[in-house]
């Protein structure tokens, strides 16, 4: 969007041209103003050199592309909250039956939701043959992917991998990529796909970024945003971090999002603080598998032989807010519990069993 917003508008009406359609939307959330500007740009561009709009080429087929501004909000990465959005009410997921876009989408009518990066595959795809695009990366994964590394690399960015054949070793320590963990500093933890995602340990680098075998290895890719920790993080102070995130960026909609959120994020903050309890790190089980109920997925399933649970897992929400801000502190509490152990000053003796809804 913000360096080659041309290619994203032509994936667009390749798309509309190829389903049909006369009408397209372009929602970018409000916090990338770059994009938004160099977007409008573009596609003002694009409608007066005459690829958008009425008669594209001098032929029959016409299509309006309308770019919205949203207000910000993380939730409205879900589609039928932008949906909501676009439509002019608040960010808020829809129920799934029967508000699936591709039969009751945007103002009622079917609806195709995709993301910037799909779309913009398709130039490249149309000019050069499909077959030419699925000889990169495997069978199950093909192509390649844009993915963002921060944290403690050397190098952090955002990197365009081959899907299916780079590893997780490949990308933090290659010299092509993010070359080592910065100050000699050893790999304690990451998260391979956004805060979202389970969280993978240094035994699970030779992992390829692959959405199968990150799955069956208990986490997912999602959003492509890695996030790398050393060994000086504070894992408690990090599970927070993403924790106060979701919480905040909850929609308010479902009450186990809106409440457990909440609540997630009150008790981490006092065990960080070093003012919890033995009876809060059963409590913050309690308050996640209430958004989660059952079985757990996580990183280290695999590697303690428990039972790996592939995504997507149950949940008491419409949408994934509620179970991404209980994720890093399932994570953080089934990897490092040491960590919080040595936090807790206070000693209840209370024994607290964990337990899920309705219990």
């Amino acid at each position: 969007m913000e360096r080659d917003p041309h290619q994203l508008i032509e994936g667009c009406v390749i798309a509309c041209y190829a389903a049909g359609l006369s009408q397209c939307f372009l929602y970018i959330r409000g916090e990338m103003a770059d994009a938004q500007e160099r977007v409008a740009a573009a596609l003002n561009e694009a409608y007066a050199a005459g690829y958008v709009g009425k008669n594209i080429l001098g032929s029959k087929f016409s299509v309006d592309v309308v770019l919205h501004w949203g207000a910000g909000a993380y939730v409205v990465g879900e589609e039928t909250a932008l949906i909501e959005s676009l439509e002019g009410n608040r960010g808020m997921p829809r129920l799934k039956p029967p508000f699936f876009p591709a039969a009751i989408g945007l103002y009622g009518k079917p609806t195709i939701v995709n993301n910037v990066e799909t779309l913009s595959n398709l130039p490249w795809i149309a000019t050069h043959g499909a077959e030419a695009y699925t000889a990169i990366g495997t069978a199950t994964s093909p192509g390649t992917r844009m993915v963002a590394v921060s944290g403690h690399v050397k190098r952090p960015g955002v990197y365009e991998i081959i899907n299916g054949t780079t590893t997780f070793r490949d990308l933090i320590y290659g010299d092509d990529f993010c070359q080592g963990i910065r100050g000699g500093n050893e790999l304690k933890a990451f998260v391979p796909g956004g805060g979202s995602a389970p969280w993978f340990t240094p035994d699970q680098l030779d992992i390829p970024f692959e959405g199968p075998q990150a799955g069956a290895a208990g986490s997912m890719l999602g959003s492509g945003a890695i996030m790398v920790m050393d060994s000086t993080t504070d894992i408690p102070a990090a599970a927070l971090t993403l924790t106060r995130f979701y919480a905040h960026e909850s929609c308010g909609k479902c009450t186990p999002c809106r409440e457990g959120g909440t609540w997630l994020e009150r008790i981490l903050r006092r065990v960080v603080d070093g003012k919890g309890t033995d009876a809060d790190l059963q409590q913050l089980i309690e308050v996640g598998t209430s958004i989660c109920p059952g079985d757990f997925p996580h990183a280290s399933s695999t590697r303690l032989g428990l039972a790996a649970v592939p995504f997507p897992y149950k949940m008491t929400t419409i949408c994934f807010v509620g179970p991404s801000a209980y994720t890093p502190v399932h994570s953080a509490l089934t990897l490092f519990p040491e960590e919080f152990e040595a936090r807790i000053t206070k000693r209840t003796h209370i024994p607290v069993t964990a337990v899920g809804v309705g219990e």
